[in-house]
């Protein structure tokens, strides 16, 4: 029998992948056929780096990379640049898990959010130098602003229907273990 603890983290991480999917889904459908409209937020990196953020065991860097690969090619993006690009913001924000525990939230939300724009600068900057289409910069600039606003409610919805909160210092799980 599976013990609770690796349990808990398999369903986690079945949920973020299952969350990640029908956000994809849901992006996919032709809701708005308007020209020129609001982009929406990028709801995948705004709970990506909520969840990294609160319990990092519970998305692993496989997981994420494969979340965001699936999604480039999905995407008819660059296949790989924003993949490699979310997993070094969420490998820094995993490094600074410790750190972001005693953060009030606005603090954490203007971190999160600081390393999104870099991000988004930083894949601008790539399919510029390699010559590669890019959305205008305003776009992107609109698409990263609906995501800053997003994160809030992105870290509300995982508290109250997934129970995903920061571990408290010198918490442990079931087993003993530091989280």
């Amino acid at each position: 029998m599976v013990d609770p603890v690796t349990a808990r983290i398999w369903t986690y991480r079945a949920a973020f992948l299952g969350l990640c999917m029908a956000l994809a889904f849901f992006r996919l459908l032709p809701l708005d056929t308007t020209a020129g409209g609001m982009p929406g937020p990028d709801v995948m990196l705004a709970l990506t780096f909520a969840w990294v953020l609160r319990r990092p065991a519970f998305v692993p860097p496989a997981l994420i990379v494969g979340v965001f690969l699936m999604a480039d090619f999905i995407f008819q993006r660059p296949p790989g640049l924003w993949a490699l690009l979310v997993l070094l913001g969420a490998e820094f924000l995993r490094a600074r898990q410790g750190l972001s525990r005693e953060l009030p939230f606005p603090l954490e939300w203007a971190m999160a959010g600081v390393l999104m724009v870099v991000l988004m600068v930083a894949n601008m900057a790539l399919l510029a130098l390699f010559m590669v289409p890019r959305p205008p910069l305003g776009v992107a600039m609109l698409q990263m602003g609906m995501t800053l606003v997003t994160y809030p409610l992105v870290v509300a919805a995982s508290h109250m229907l997934f129970g995903l909160r920061k571990a408290a210092p010198g918490e442990v799980d079931a087993l003993g273990h530091r989280l």
